[in-house]
């Protein structure tokens, strides 16, 4: 006769997500967390994302992640940091440096 093990997504408040290394964008800690995990205790997880980011996981697969922020001021940085017509502009700056358009900061008048 053989025993069945309990599927160990009835005891979720016993289980703590999987650490992961650093994220090689933010440097920050990142855990690993299932679907169903998150879903059941999302106010958790938002906690946990204003220090690392959460990976979340869909029958063991990437699915997205849940990245928080510790106060508004790193909220306002994140839109900054991925608002288009910022991103576009940082790299026309870039390409005007690399094409000898630019000035430097060194070069500037003080």
């Amino acid at each position: 006769m053989t025993s069945r093990v309990k599927s160990s997504r009835f005891s979720r408040s016993s289980q703590k997500p999987k650490r992961r290394p650093g994220s090689p964008t933010t440097g920050r800690p990142v855990r690993q967390a299932a679907l169903a995990e998150v879903k059941g205790d999302l106010s958790r997880f938002l906690r946990l994302a204003e220090s690392e980011d959460i990976l979340i996981t869909r029958h063991g697969k990437p699915a997205g992640v849940l990245i928080g922020f510790e106060t508004e001021d790193d909220w306002l940085d994140y839109r900054l940091e991925h608002h288009p017509e910022f991103l576009r502009r940082i790299a026309e700056a870039r390409e005007a440096l690399t094409s000898g358009r630019g000035i430097r900061l060194d070069d500037l008048p003080s």
